[in-house]
């Protein structure tokens, strides 16, 4: 028994819309948003006030997810169905947050905000493909606390890195001075705005889809399957 058929089980026939098409024209709309926005510096905010257009810009995508899945049953089913293997699988990509060090050692960003929010990445990112294997070789590993916790840790991580994010700004005089005068304003702008106002959402996203997941199999009795 597969992750799907595992999973779609407990959702009634008439639940199961085909939204794919929509949610891709979604992500493809927003992904055009960020982009024009960013190209006109509407995330941009004065240096002497915290980066609030760069918190909304993460918060709003996730605000509308979380409306989606709980007050629209059709999308709550495509959550509930969405293959786990591929949303673990792409999670890998977050190793590439060696960028992050690497612009911190070319002077771009401050290492109180690219040390934790690289490292960070780079360990959800090192160990997905193990994630990805245990999904693989047993379905019911959805279900399983390693499961969860792991999930748990990477939207952690995009906690301390916005936080960090937040605190390295140059809204505090002091820590910019720490900082040897860098900051994450870089981050304001193209191509890095992608990145807090469109993959940390995104991926934020697959995480709690995972975890939706792994709740709704916990609640159906599958996690004894092997």
């Amino acid at each position: 028994m597969n992750i799907e058929t595992m999973t779609m089980g407990t959702i009634p026939e008439k639940e199961r819309s085909n939204l794919k098409p929509v949610v891709v024209a979604a992500l493809a709309l927003w992904l055009g948003l960020v982009i024009f926005l960013g190209a006109h510096g509407a995330f941009a905010g004065s240096a002497d006030s915290p980066p609030l257009p760069i918190f909304f810009g993460a918060a709003i995508p996730l605000a509308l997810f979380l409306a989606a899945y709980f007050g629209w049953s059709p999308f709550r089913a495509f959550v509930l169905g969405a293959d786990l293997r591929l949303v673990t699988a792409i999670q890998a990509w977050r190793w590439a947050g060696l960028g992050f060090i690497s612009l911190h050692a070319y002077g771009i960003l401050p290492g109180l905000f690219a040390f934790p929010a690289g490292l960070g990445d780079m360990a959800i990112g090192f160990t997905a493909p193990w994630i990805l294997l245990q999904l693989a070789r047993r379905p019911s590993f959805a279900a399983s606390p390693r499961f969860r916790i792991w999930n748990t840790l990477g939207i952690v991580d995009f906690v301390v890195a916005i936080t960090m994010g937040v605190l390295s700004s140059g809204f505090i005089p002091g820590i910019a001075r720490f900082n040897g005068g860098l900051t994450s304003s870089p981050m304001a702008y193209l191509p890095l705005i992608l990145i807090p106002a469109y993959m940390v959402p995104l991926f934020t996203m697959l995480h709690l889809t995972a975890l939706f997941q792994a709740r709704q199999l916990a609640r159906s009795g599958k996690s004894g399957l092997q």
